[in-house]
């Protein structure tokens, strides 16, 4: 059941491998459409603020991109999915307590629970749109693989879930990636 507050007109699940540059598309097409019309929502927010709690971590420091996030990520990443076998809509009821806008990002879509929940939650709003990026980019980025992570459900769980409702290529090519936002932006306004 979808929580109370606002219900929102368009809810677009984003996924991606690490360095596709999720976190960048999302940022872009929120600063398009402006925060007081779009919410970027990550599920990671409160899976990290809950680990952080219950380990006695900085909770702000697992939010960047820090080797201090870095050095606990595997075990988050097992103490999260032990927390979604029990509960599978745990992170996402969190996440959309109280976002009043009209069009949400969930910016790290990762889980066929994820999109499940939200699909049942919200149904028609709710999108699926994929990022990808070729290994040399995302390792241009600063993507190195790292077992237990680039292999695990957290990275792998959307490899075979089939068709997204929108696929961004983000390889490089910065004309190719804003006829991509544009065409996006335009579904997302038209939703308004």
């Amino acid at each position: 059941m979808a929580p109370q507050g606002g219900a929102p007109r368009l809810v677009l699940l984003f996924s991606g491998k690490r360095k596709s540059g999720k976190d960048f598309v999302t940022e872009a097409l929120q600063s398009r459409l402006g925060a007081d019309v779009c919410a970027v929502l990550r599920l990671s927010g409160p899976l990290k603020e809950q680990y952080a709690q219950e380990h006695g971590l900085n909770f702000q420091r697992l939010l960047d991109a820090s080797a201090y996030k870095e050095s606990y990520r595997r075990d988050m990443i097992l103490w999260g999915e032990a927390r979604r076998q029990a509960d599978p809509g745990f992170f996402c009821r969190k996440v959309v307590e109280g976002v009043a806008q009209p069009v949400w990002l969930v910016s790290d879509t990762r889980r066929v629970s994820d999109i499940q929940w939200f699909r049942e939650a919200y149904g028609a709003a709710a999108q699926t749109v994929r990022v990808v990026a070729s290994e040399q980019t995302r390792q241009r980025r600063g993507w190195a693989f790292t077992p237990g992570v680039d292999d695990g459900e957290s990275e792998c769980g959307l490899d075979a879930f089939g068709a997204f409702d929108w696929v961004i290529e983000n390889d490089g090519d910065g004309q190719r990636l804003e006829e991509q936002l544009e065409t996006l932006l335009g579904f997302a306004r038209s939703r308004l």
